[in-house]
């Protein structure tokens, strides 16, 4: 795929081979979406398998999602995680003891909480005998800590989780360079007043250049943006087409010394005209990708209540949806690094053995409004299918009416670690509200990952 990806904007004309592939059927994911009819009820088969216990949402919860730099920025990632877990004892009345295990997801750790889901269940009031772990796989941290869960309890060794995700962007470790740090710990060796001049003669003012934290894949070195242009570039997605974009489970959060925060505060409408006047924010000047069509950083958490079935029904809780099947996917983290949901859709589908038209509802995470019609295109296309997928035929065309309804990453936010339970609440109280019974949930991750799931509505 490098020979086909690696083009850049400048060398893809409009009469390119790839480009005419991947402009046939324009996409567009306007703002008429929010009008969308509801989807009718059908009579479909249930996903239970014989043998393999139920696994259902209670419910779920987050703290609003803001804009990295805002009203969380004095605080610390386990102090969201807290407010989620809380926000959550309060929506359920679950009582501590019965939950027999915490797992939450985060990307940038706080190194003085490397283990955020056990600091913050103790702050929330949970029982010290309760163990928790936090988990990392980049944007699809939470969706792990939620399957983590689900083989918990499918195996008999738990019955109640609770499992979550939390991201602060506005206060992300920074490091002394790596010559600063090894002369540090000399020195905290260091046994005589010789050897600590010593060690100090050798002292450079460059070893104060701070290590910022990279936003750029480690085994490429390219940032996730610059990868989301190039795939833009690759499938054809216009500017137009990514400006265009996609235009309840949270929580009030009483932040401490300020105000208490009840809503997102990154939705920002906009006009097309407005959006069009913006430099490329990583391939300049010829890029696609801008602030507009990118989702921002964001600072939030997120946390839900899993139980076996049972054992929800035995607590006289009305569980809203059944967590069905699932897979992880992985790809070359160069050339398909946002092709996530592509690779995993048909995998999911299979395994549930469902398809496209069973779907009623469609979660998908929105790193970029790119990387997303690129998605949608690499979907319904049967070339892309037989040369890269392995498959005979495309795994089919994305229905917008039933994509992302109550909005996305792009324009709710996206805290790194808690973007998968936005998600699988998203698709629960969707199916609720519109009468569907099965929804599916993707994301592409860093490193080339991604992750689908299969969400089943419970009956009402």
């Amino acid at each position: 795929m490098t020979s086909i990806l690696t083009y850049t904007f400048k060398s893809l004309p409009s009469t390119s081979k790839w480009a005419l592939r991947f402009s046939l059927r324009p996409l567009s994911c306007s703002s008429q979406l929010w009008a969308a009819p509801a989807v009718q009820t059908k009579s479909k088969k249930t996903l239970a398998k014989p043998n393999i216990r139920n696994i259902v949402v209670v419910d779920g919860v987050r703290i609003p999602f803001l804009l990295s730099g805002t009203s969380y920025k004095d605080l610390m990632p386990h102090d969201l995680a807290r407010a989620a877990l809380s926000g959550l004892l309060h929506r359920t009345n679950v009582p501590k003891e019965v939950v027999d295990y915490i797992i939450f997801g985060t990307v940038v750790q706080e190194v003085k909480t490397s283990n955020v889901a056990r600091e913050a269940a103790l702050g929330a009031g949970f029982s010290d005998k309760t163990p928790a772990h936090t988990v990392t796989m980049a944007c699809i941290s939470a969706n792990q800590a939620m399957t983590t869960g689900v083989g918990l309890i499918a195996s008999g060794q738990c019955d109640v989780i609770v499992a979550g995700g939390v991201e602060l962007m506005s206060d992300v470790p920074i490091r002394h360079s790596r010559k600063m740090r090894k002369m540090m710990l000399d020195l905290n060796k260091a046994k005589t007043l010789g050897q600590r001049l010593s060690l100090i003669s050798k002292f450079r003012l460059n070893f104060l250049s701070p290590e910022l934290p990279a936003v750029a894949e480690f085994s490429t070195n390219e940032t996730m943006g610059h990868s989301a242009d190039r795939l833009a570039a690759a499938f054809a997605v216009s500017r137009l087409e990514q400006d265009e974009g996609l235009l309840s489970d949270v929580v009030p959060f009483k932040v401490p010394g300020k105000d208490t925060v009840t809503k997102d505060n990154g939705i920002r409408p906009s006009s097309l005209e407005q959006m069009a006047k913006l430099k490329p924010a990583f391939i300049k000047p010829y890029g696609t990708v801008t602030a507009a069509n990118s989702s921002f950083l964001t600072d939030g958490a997120s946390a839900m209540l899993i139980m076996a079935e049972e054992k929800a029904l035995a607590m006289g809780y009305k569980p809203k949806a059944y967590l069905r099947d699932f897979v992880y996917v992985s790809q070359d983290p160069k050339d398909q690094l946002l092709l996530g949901p592509t690779y995993a859709t048909p995998k999911v589908l299979e395994k549930a053995g469902l398809t496209m038209n069973d779907i009623d509802v469609f979660e998908f995470h929105e790193a970029f409004s790119g990387q997303i019609l690129a998605n949608f295109k690499a979907m319904d296309s049967d070339w892309f299918a037989q040369n890269y997928m392995g498959r005979k035929t495309k795994v089919g065309s994305l229905p917008l009416e039933k994509f992302n309804n109550w909005g996305g990453s792009l324009s709710l936010g996206h805290p790194f670690g808690a973007t998968g339970c936005r998600l699988v609440m998203a698709a629960a109280n969707r199916l609720r509200k519109e009468g569907g019974q099965y929804s599916l949930v993707a994301a592409c991750a860093a490193g080339g990952q991604g992750h689908a799931m299969i969400v089943e509505a419970y009956p009402k």
